[in-house]
């Protein structure tokens, strides 16, 4: 009897996966890569310190080299701006201040690398502070009543005012963050605002079981516009006719000759306006921070272009009589 061959059973190759290369036929799954450690690098850099202090260097540079050469050059009879050292360093301050006014310009555009509007700013911070060592030198200490001084003293209040908003950009955004937190987290202003309006409408229901008397000073305090106010008081935060804090205060001498009451709607009421008032607080600081974040312009912009008259005043009178 033929025996029987046993079935043809073809050698199964390994199976081919995503995994499997042209040179390899493992199905062993593969190793992961190793991870690369990557340290966190911030991209922030103030423009005050922008480029490794770059620009105050060059200022710090300008400075000393203005004193050095100011000491060296022997000018008879003295150092003057009639000088011709004098022409040099006014000529050189004259084309930094109008390099310096293009920063207004130079805003609309929000371009990266070495000129920058971070770059710029810095450059004009610095270049700025050399600017009182450029001027000063250029009179030759010589100061008197006449136009050439104006020029020098506006040059300063620019410079000055100049510094104040250097001041408040570096301090003053932390401050409003941190107003605008609360126990719900941060708020904008904008939150700020519609919850005071709801506060006012919560207060106006609230008001309705009061006496005549105590409705219509509630009512007067829900009338008065909130934000209504000088720019002068909103800079120093002062609003002496604020009728919500007159509204409490009138609202407790009422409570005091009346009968106490389970359900007091004095009590109610006062608790709403005490919220209204800590609210209209925090709202008035926001404002007040934003004013001292606008405030310096409002002497720095319109002092610049008299600046700019006084020196082109200043130059036509040095050539006129030249």
């Amino acid at each position: 009897m033929a025996s029987v061959a046993p079935p043809h059973r073809p050698v199964q190759g390994p199976t081919e996966t995503a995994a499997t290369t042209r040179k390899s036929t493992s199905t062993r799954a593969p190793s992961p890569a190793p991870r690369v450690r990557r340290d966190k690098v911030t991209s922030h850099e103030s423009f005050l310190n922008y480029g490794n202090g770059r620009w105050w260097k060059t200022a710090i540079g300008i400075t000393v080299l203005g004193f050095a050469t100011y000491f060296l050059i022997d000018v008879q009879p003295r150092h003057n701006g009639g000088s011709w050292y004098g022409y040099t360093m006014g000529t050189i301050g004259f084309g930094l201040i109008l390099w310096l006014t293009m920063l207004g310009v130079r805003k609309r555009a929000m371009t990266p690398g070495r000129w920058s509007l971070k770059a710029w700013t810095s450059a004009h911070v610095y270049l700025g502070l050399s600017l009182i060592v450029i001027g000063t030198l250029h009179a030759g200490f010589q100061l008197g009543w006449n136009v050439h001084t104006l020029a020098w003293a506006l040059m300063m209040l620019v410079i000055l005012s100049g510094l104040f908003g250097i001041y408040v950009y570096a301090t003053l955004p932390k401050s409003l963050s941190a107003n605008r937190y609360d126990e719900e987290g941060a708020i904008t202003e904008k939150v700020m605002i519609e919850q005071v309006r709801q506060l006012d409408r919560q207060i106006h229901d609230a008001a309705q079981p009061l006496d005549p008397e105590a409705a219509a000073i509630v009512e007067r305090s829900l009338e008065q516009n909130v934000f209504a106010g000088s720019f002068l008081q909103r800079v120093r935060n002062r609003y002496p006719n604020d009728l919500t804090r007159v509204a409490m205060t009138e609202l407790r001498r009422l409570r005091n000759f009346r009968p106490r009451l389970d359900d007091d709607p004095f009590e109610r009421v006062e608790t709403l306006l005490t919220k209204k008032e800590a609210l209209l607080a925090k709202l008035r600081r926001h404002l007040q921070l934003k004013s001292w974040l606008q405030v310096w312009l409002y002497v720095h912009v319109p002092a610049t272009f008299a600046l700019i008259a006084a020196l082109s005043a200043h130059v036509f009178s040095v050539f006129f009589y030249w």
